[in-house]
């Protein structure tokens, strides 16, 4: 079964709220700065949701794996 364009989306959409929310509170840890843990966390979040989503459509061509 291949996955649709929306389909995909909406999973790269999940996966960042969820990998921000987590990268921000490291961010938070070390730097003790809310503006500065939410900026790496919305930044980080912008570059790795276009990239998730070009990674996952690439997947989808290829046959490797699927039965």
């Amino acid at each position: 079964m291949i996955e649709t364009h929306k389909r995909s989306i909406l999973k790269a959409i999940t996966w960042r709220i969820l990998a921000a929310i987590i990268t921000t509170s490291i961010a938070f840890l070390f730097t003790r700065e809310t503006a500065l843990s939410i900026g790496i966390g919305f930044f980080d979040t912008l570059i790795k949701l276009f990239g998730y989503y070009l990674h996952e459509r690439a997947w989808n061509r290829t046959s490797f794996g699927k039965a």
